[in-house]
């Protein structure tokens, strides 16, 4: 499949999409784990996790940009602290920058930015209306996944966007994502399509972009899954 005939994935869902009935949060813990307290609706993280000095998301770009808190800070061309509509409804949230991203300073710009934009406009949104951002706001080199110390790193960046946004749902896109934000042993191809709730918050999983231009296949289930997201948003 070529380039364009990828990018083209998500054009003719919105004509014949049929929204599905909305479905209750389920918890994403195994049966037989102990389900802990609900978190408080105002933060998603614990309070070591918050910059309340950043007053604005001004502010958290400002820092995001002049962060050396982790490695990846001095092999960067460019942050890329995330754009969009400070008052989002709805937040989309990747692992990290890809090569175009490190170079523009701006998220999801590649291959894979164009297909999300595409299924963003197949939702009948823009992506001025949202805010997309990833879980660290610098480029891992050659590509790989955020570790550990880098997320826990950028993390406080990204919880500081949410409590500001105050989104009604986050779409996680691909498992690093997930791993990082609800559960280091999550899969994402069991959690993709089911509601998770945290702080108030209704998050929702699915395949990142970049799987679907490795396996088209999996473009149905991106769009059952939005299916979700809009009905939850009427």
């Amino acid at each position: 499949m070529d380039d364009e005939k990828q990018l083209q994935l998500f054009d003719g869902f919105a004509r014949d999409a049929i929204v599905s009935e909305r479905e209750a949060p389920v918890s994403w813990h195994l049966d037989n784990e102990p389900v802990p307290e609900p978190a408080p609706r105002r933060t998603l993280w614990p309070e070591t996790d918050r910059r309340d000095d950043l007053a604005d998301l001004a502010a958290v770009a400002e820092a995001a940009c002049d962060c050396r808190r982790c490695k990846l800070g001095g092999m960067r061309k460019n942050a890329v602290p995330g754009e969009g509509n400070p008052n989002a409804r709805i937040m989309w949230i990747g692992e990290g920058p890809g090569a175009d991203e490190d170079e523009q300073g701006r998220p999801f710009v590649g291959a894979a930015g164009r297909l999300l934009d595409r299924l963003i406009a197949a939702m009948g949104l823009s992506r001025e209306e949202v805010f997309i951002g990833n879980v660290v706001k610098c480029r891992p080199p050659h590509n790989r996944a955020p570790e550990p110390d880098e997320v826990r790193a950028c993390l406080p960046y990204l919880a500081r966007q949410i409590e500001l946004i105050r989104p009604e749902i986050i779409v996680i896109l691909g498992g690093t994502a997930l791993k990082a934000l609800i559960d280091p042993r999550s899969y994402i191809t069991r959690m993709r399509g089911k509601w998770i709730e945290r702080g108030g918050i209704m998050i929702m999983p699915t395949f990142h972009p970049a799987a679907l231009l490795r396996d088209p296949a999996k473009k149905h289930d991106v769009w059952a899954d939005m299916q979700q997201v809009l009905a939850r948003m009427k």
